[in-house]
């Protein structure tokens, strides 16, 4: 602006000088032409004196003088001229100046000469013989007048010119200053200290438009801060991209999902990750459709949800909404293993139950195997009873078993109730059954607590040996109630030691099938375990036995939340697991029942 203001100003001062130099120029030329025309004017009644007295002599003597003089008759003949020939000469009688002499005595005009071809004064008197004498002298034209005063005019023309600059800059320092040393912030509307009251209303509008600005930039603020705290703890990633895919807004679940950490916006997304489902799903999100892709990083599954934002029928950017659904996965995948392994363990004895009735119904059967076919019967109907039992209770533990009442219960009189309902079965598997240690009082539930007792009592005769030995034993320490088994049995390989809480997985099938069972205790035991707040810790190795140590809470420290069926299907995800060597420790031990 001061820039502006300078050149205008300069701009103004040198038109206006200039301005007023040719105006000076005008009135000067018209004085120097009207005060010639005046000297000439007396010469000519000087000159004509003397003509009157001296004659021609006269005219002689002063012949070689700057000025024109010329004689001429009444008549217009020319009688004496000291620059031409006369006899060479035309009549003057018709010259303008002769004229005018002829009749008032006196005549000027101002014309171009044909005798000396350049413009003349001329100035005539009538002598008294009626004669005309006439003296001319050259008329001064305006660029004569100024290369005669060039030097001059140059003097003032460079001091009025660093004058016009120095006064310009000077004056545009002046008017632009109150303008920068302008406060907005604290600008009240009025006009002081030197600011002009001309500049007011749009130092009012700025001033409110400011205001208008730093309030609409308080409530982004606000709504930033907000979206930012809203977002901040969420599990699942939201991503704000530009229309060109550089990040806007990134939440810390995004940043860890995608591994981005540090500052990032302004960046592109795909600098962090250039898989082919994003750049596709990106691409898609680019031309205004939304998109849904699953995309693995880091062993998980993650969705990826890609809206386009519209602003007046244009994509101006686009949401990127990101979930894991490694678990809802894994739900899902365990939902059907066990739909799929339900409709197996139930055909196997519906299958076994309509053939043998279809053999009795057609006469088949012989009445000396009646009695067979019968028990067949009987024993895969028990078997499916039992088995819908143990889905009935596993479904009941996934939903909380909310309606369970809880009491104190001492653990070592259930573990020697389960001993003595389980001797005649270990005496059959020719495996001793041994209870120790003292009273460990818990608050539970005491159908769930004898449960656990007796599914991993019931799993230690099974898959032991003949000859073996099963220890129960039940101690309490540092706020806990902890129960031992210990067998001498077959042990849990390695390699099946991760997947042991699963429902209906049977390390050694061929076993199971033989000694029988749904294959869905160890998961009761595990859910039960986990509804009270505890612990199992397993230790096995194969040839040499398992140890499963079940730690409860002497007080009622139970979880609320109910278990779920993701919970249910593998180690991995229940609470309180690690595995080293050959020793797991999850909520429960191997299922073969």
């Amino acid at each position: 602006m001061t820039k502006r203001i300078f050149k205008s100003i300069c701009i103004v001062a040198i038109a206006v000088f200039l301005s007023a130099l040719v105006l000076i120029m005008a009135v000067l030329y018209s004085y120097f032409s009207t005060t010639q025309m005046k000297s000439l004017k007396t010469e000519t009644a000087l000159c004509a004196s003397a003509v009157e007295q001296g004659g021609l002599d006269y005219l002689a003597s002063v012949a070689g003088g700057d000025h024109r003089i010329t004689w001429i008759s009444a008549d217009g003949t020319v009688l004496f001229d000291n620059k031409a020939k006369t006899d060479t000469m035309e009549n003057h009688l018709e010259r303008e100046e002769i004229k005018e002499a002829l009749e008032k005595g006196e005549g000027d005009s101002v014309r171009r000469s044909d005798t000396l071809m350049e413009k003349q004064l001329y100035c005539a008197k009538k002598l008294t013989d009626g004669s005309v004498l006439r003296i001319s002298a050259s008329h001064l034209a305006w660029w004569s007048l100024i290369l005669s005063m060039i030097q001059p005019l140059a003097v003032i023309v460079v001091i009025a010119v660093a004058v016009s600059l120095f006064l310009a800059y000077r004056l545009s320092k002046r008017i632009t200053k109150p303008l920068n040393e302008l406060d907005l912030d604290s600008f009240d509307g009025t006009a002081k200290n030197g600011f002009y009251e001309e500049l007011s209303p749009f130092m009012n509008r700025i001033s409110s438009q400011r205001t208008q600005l730093k309030m609409q930039q308080s409530e982004l603020n606000r709504k930033q801060e907000e979206f930012d705290a809203a977002t901040r703890y969420m599990s699942e990633g939201i991503v704000l991209l530009s229309r060109s895919g550089a990040i806007l807004s990134i939440n810390p679940s995004a940043g860890r999902i995608l591994g981005i950490s540090g500052y990032t916006v302004g960046k592109d997304l795909l600098l962090f990750n250039s898989s082919p489902a994003l750049r596709e799903l990106l691409a898609v999100s680019g031309n205004g459709e939304r998109c849904e892709k699953i995309v693995p990083i880091g062993g998980r599954d993650y969705q990826f949800n890609a809206s386009p934002v519209l602003s007046e029928g244009s994509l101006s950017g686009i949401a990127l909404i990101i979930f894991d659904i490694t678990e809802k996965e894994k739900a899902e995948e365990i939902r059907r293993e066990f739909t799929a392994n339900v409709s197996h363990e139930l055909k196997t004895p519906l299958q076994t139950i309509s053939g043998s009735a279809e053999l009795m119904a057609g006469g088949l059967v012989s009445p000396a195997d009646v009695p067979e076919f019968s028990r067949r019967i009987y024993e895969e109907s028990r078997r499916m009873i039992t088995l819908i039992d143990d889905i009935i209770r596993l479904s009941h533990l996934d939903e909380g078993a909310g309606d369970a009442k809880t009491v104190s219960t001492d653990l070592y009189e259930l573990s020697a109730s389960a001993v003595a309902r389980l001797e005649p079965a270990a005496a059959a598997a020719g495996v001793s059954l041994s209870l120790s240690g003292n009273g460990a009082v818990i608050d539970g539930v005491p159908e769930m607590l004898s449960g656990i007792v007796h599914n991993l009592c019931d799993n230690a005769i099974k898959y032991n040996r003949p000859g073996g030995t099963v220890n129960i034993d039940v101690s309490s320490a540092d706020g806990e109630a902890v129960l031992t088994v210990t067998d001498t049995g077959i042990g849990i390989p390695e390699q099946a030691q991760d997947r042991i809480f699963e429902r209906f997985y049977r390390v050694d099938k061929s076993r199971s099938k033989a000694v029988g069972g749904t294959g869905l205790g160890l998961s009761i035991v595990k859910h039960a375990v986990k509804l009270h707040g505890g612990e199992i810790t397993v230790n096995s190795s194969v040839g040499r036995g398992t140890k499963v140590t079940v730690r409860l809470p002497v007080k009622e420290n139970r979880n609320p939340d109910p278990v779920t069926s993701a919970d249910a299907g593998t180690v991995s995800t229940a609470n309180n697991v690690s595995t080293s060597g050959n020793s797991t420790t999850a909520d429960s031990r191997p299922e073969g029942i």
